[in-house]
């Protein structure tokens, strides 16, 4: 028993079950399926709140377990929300071109409704025609399969390229932002084919559903919940055992490990490439709950943002990525509703909707200085205290191994 995955990893069952309660709680306060003392915009606030946890699971994986600091996930993120985006905007404009032409004296050929749709999405850039990357916005499930194909092909090829090349550190992280701003910059274009600067619009709406907003925003809320635990059963399973500890290894010394013979490259690779897909899933389902999306999504400060979110929590701890996704977000979501009243110190007024950023970022600061563990190592003050009172060396390497004298009692 001590040498299964939830002996090994037992913040993953309280993580599921904080998760679990969670879900249920907010549930049975929802407008839909309770007492509605829980509006539905906070439904979808706490819903993309957990869609920007499991995508601070990723960075925490890729930064704080293998030692690659990654100013281009956001990216991923960005691209798994235009992918399942196009197939929203898709088929709720073909049901609205169907309805439309029903009435019709003539029955409108099928390729008659395929340029009524195509006129209806592209107008407001002043074209009709169907770009190639719109060739599967028909299928929901050729769609959702480009949901983890568009991120994972970008960053196996990206990865591969940078990895080959044995490019580390600071000048990976700036080929990783200059990617993502290159994207960021192309997609801006009207021939872009994804609308440039207007984006995606409309994505709340599920076609050929009859629910209200009330009824999908739980709904969505459930969807990012499972994808969450499943996300961090996914990362917790990877950091763990032989796989993890090479990850690890590299992240401390990556010289030493290439020399006992491990396939460095491959390793981050791998876990490039995964936590890109995982960033993609988290994205389609986070601009569902958003409504919108367009290339300011995948502008280089996000992917900023996204770091500090973990640095905050606890780099190296995947509670500590959800916390620290979960706390910044809630947080900036109240200090940039307007709600906080102003701090007004006579000579300056501090209205706290302009001011968020400079708080967000003087905390991000003073967690680097003074508490690199973050609000995660919290936990870790916690359950040093309860753990049990041993004494002695280490037998082994490993955090916990057993020590002497803890064998005789």
């Amino acid at each position: 028993m001590r040498n299964t995955f939830i002996a090994r990893n037992p913040s993953v069952l309280i993580f599921l079950a904080i998760l679990a309660v969670f879900t249920v709680v907010i549930t049975l306060l929802s407008h839909a399926y309770g007492t509605g003392f829980v509006s539905t915009s906070f439904v979808k606030t706490l819903g993309k709140t957990l869609c920007l946890c499991l995508v601070a699971i990723a960075m925490d994986l890729v930064w704080g377990y293998c030692g690659i600091l990654s100013l281009g996930h956001f990216a991923f993120f960005a691209l798994g929300g235009y992918a399942i985006g196009m197939w929203l905007m898709y088929a709720r404009t073909e049901l609205i071109v169907t309805q439309s032409l029903a009435n019709a004296q003539i029955p409108p050929t099928a390729q008659e409704v395929v340029d009524a749709i195509g006129t209806q999405i592209f107008g407001v850039v002043g074209s009709s025609d169907f770009p190639p990357v719109w060739a599967f916005a028909h299928s929901f499930w050729l769609q959702a399969l480009m949901v983890i194909a568009a991120p994972g092909l970008l960053a196996l090829v990206f990865g591969w390229l940078a990895f080959r090349s044995r490019v580390t550190g600071v000048y990976l992280s700036i080929l990783t932002q200059a990617m993502t701003l290159a994207l960021s910059l192309y997609l801006f274009q009207n021939e872009s084919g994804l609308r440039g600067n207007n984006g995606l619009s409309g994505l709340q709406n599920l076609p050929g559903v009859a629910a209200g907003q009330d009824a999908i925003s739980v709904w969505f809320l459930w969807a990012s919940a499972l994808a969450l635990g499943l996300g961090y059963i996914l990362a917790a399973w990877v950091v763990s055992g032989k796989f993890g500890s090479v990850v690890r290894g590299i992240r401390d010394d990556e010289a030493r490990v290439r020399f006992l013979g491990y396939s460095v490259e491959g390793y981050k690779l791998f876990v490039f490439t995964l936590t890109a897909i995982i960033a993609g899933i988290a994205g389609a389902l986070y601009y569902p709950q958003a409504g919108i999306i367009n290339p300011g999504e995948m502008a280089p400060i996000a992917s900023i943002y996204l770091a500090v979110w973990v640095a905050i929590g606890g780099r190296g701890r995947l509670y500590g990525a959800v916390i620290g996704a979960a706390f910044v977000s809630l947080v900036s979501t109240w200090f940039t509703s307007g709600q906080v009243p102003a701090l007004n110190l006579g000579v300056y007024r501090i209205d706290w909707v302009d001011w968020w950023l400079v708080l967000l970022g003087v905390s991000f600061v003073l967690v680097t200085l003074f508490a690199p563990k973050g609000i995660g190592g919290l936990v870790d003050l916690v359950t040093d205290r309860l753990a049990p009172d041993r004494h002695g060396a280490d037998y082994g390497p490993d955090k916990g191994a057993l020590q002497e004298g803890e064998g005789r009692r």
